[in-house]
């Protein structure tokens, strides 16, 4: 005889609530990371959470006239829009940060290319359901 099951409300409680931490539950902006790279580089983004009461960033770094750096990331709030010195391989830079408040922001170029089959599909849809 097999032991009578205890509280079946209580064990689909605790499976919920270990399934929960992995989906995302808070309001962390989810935003585009890259380190400060010259400008001719490339790098695969990379997907990351911002602390708390941070913002998406993008950093443009300038020798003169010449955009010779960049970077993503995240930021707080009070950084966002300043220029900073930044000493790189005997070269001074100014950092200049541009922030956005929103999930993926700071994409730039490279994923609004790679979003265009999302696009088409989602306008394919609609039209193939007006024909059934």
């Amino acid at each position: 005889m097999g032991r009578p099951q205890m509280f079946p409300t209580l064990s689909a409680i605790l499976c919920v609530s270990l399934l929960l931490p992995s989906l995302h539950c808070n309001n962390n902006l989810l935003c585009y990371y890259s380190p400060i790279m010259y400008r001719n580089k490339t790098f695969d983004l990379i997907l990351s959470e911002c602390p708390p009461a941070e913002l998406c960033m993008t950093g443009n770094g300038r020798y003169g006239n010449h955009s010779a750096l960049s970077a993503r990331g995240c930021m707080a709030p009070t950084d966002c829009g300043q220029a900073h010195p930044l000493p790189l391989k005997g070269t001074i830079y100014t950092m200049m940060y541009a922030c956005c408040d929103y999930n993926y922001c700071n994409a730039g170029h490279r994923v609004a290319v790679n979003s265009v089959p999302l696009m088409v599909a989602m306008m394919t849809v609609p039209m193939l359901l007006l024909e059934l």
